[in-house]
């Protein structure tokens, strides 16, 4: 028996098609069109093809896409006062400061100049105190809330499952147990000092791996049935000399035990983008004072 392959590019496709409809929508009915500012400081090539296809992501769907492309020795005072600038823009309902910064700038105090109503990667103080304390109008970091609509696409509902977050990261581990405690599952987060991480591991019904170590979970930590959702992205290089995305299960020997997982690529990835179009798309209904769309 092999697990089912859970689609994150086919979802997160779905998922576009019915936030184009949304924005199209509000151009007829509401006369404007919801925006999103993404901010890319240097030429970190990573950061660069990020930058490109979440600008080309947002021209798709029918979004306004403003770009900014900063010199790397642009001063933190030059780039806190964009950010300022953007928060006062009309246009711009959601703004993104692409990470990592040079050393010189202090990424904590740029995404807390970001006002929290703009805030669409969901990293703002506000917007993770929100979310840990139930408010309902919390933003919520992509990678997670992707996770968690490809979770409950497969199980339908969560409530009462066992839960293992591998990782404790403010960006993906953290915000993914508080999402599952809203989702009433026993949620446990484990990390590199959790002793017999296997067997922590091998207790849960859904298994959220994200801690960015190459195939670190392994098929013998995974239990019978269980729905494994892999965050991570790694590059390695094969025996064969070429390199290739593995995530942080070893998808081989999970196949066989779990009952639904997640590949790498193809699975929590395309989410991301997807996620992020929606956070803006419901960041823009909230600043006209609109009924939030169901996504």
């Amino acid at each position: 028996m092999s697990a089912r392959i859970i689609d994150g590019k086919a979802f997160a496709a779905g998922l576009r098609q019915r936030i184009a409809a949304e924005v199209t929508r509000l151009k007829q009915a509401a006369g404007f069109t919801p925006g999103l500012a993404v901010v890319l400081v240097g030429e970190d090539p990573a950061s660069q093809v990020y930058v490109r296809s979440k600008g080309k992501a947002t021209l798709e769907v029918g979004m306004a896409s403003f770009e900014h492309k900063l010199d790397v020795g642009t001063t933190q005072e030059a780039l806190l006062a964009l950010v300022d600038k953007l928060n006062r823009d009309p246009a711009v309902h959601g703004i993104l400061v692409q990470l990592p910064l040079p050393k010189h700038i202090d990424e904590a105090r740029v995404l807390a100049t970001i006002v929290p109503e703009k805030d669409v990667d969901g990293f703002h103080v506000v917007n993770a105190g929100k979310l840990a304390t139930g408010a309902k109008d919390a933003i919520v970091p992509c990678t997670p809330l992707g996770s968690l609509m490809l979770l409950k696409d497969t199980l339908g509902d969560l409530a009462g499952k066992s839960a293992v977050v591998v990782g404790r990261s403010n960006i993906v581990g953290k915000p993914m147990a508080q999402l599952l405690l809203k989702e009433s599952c026993t949620v446990t987060v484990a990390h590199s000092r959790t002793r017999d991480l296997p067997a922590v591991v091998r207790q849960a019904d859904i298994v959220v791996a994200a801690v960015g170590r190459a195939e670190m979970v392994k098929g013998d930590w995974i239990k019978p049935g269980a729905t494994v959702i892999d965050v991570g992205i790694n590059r390695v290089t094969g025996p064969d000399g070429k390199a290739r995305l593995v995530g942080d299960v070893d998808y081989e020997s999970a196949l066989p035990v779990a009952g639904a997982i997640t590949p790498v690529p193809g699975g929590v990835g395309p989410m991301t983008i997807a996620c992020l179009l929606a956070n803006t798309l419901i960041a823009a209904c909230r600043a006209k004072g609109l009924a939030e769309p169901t996504l």
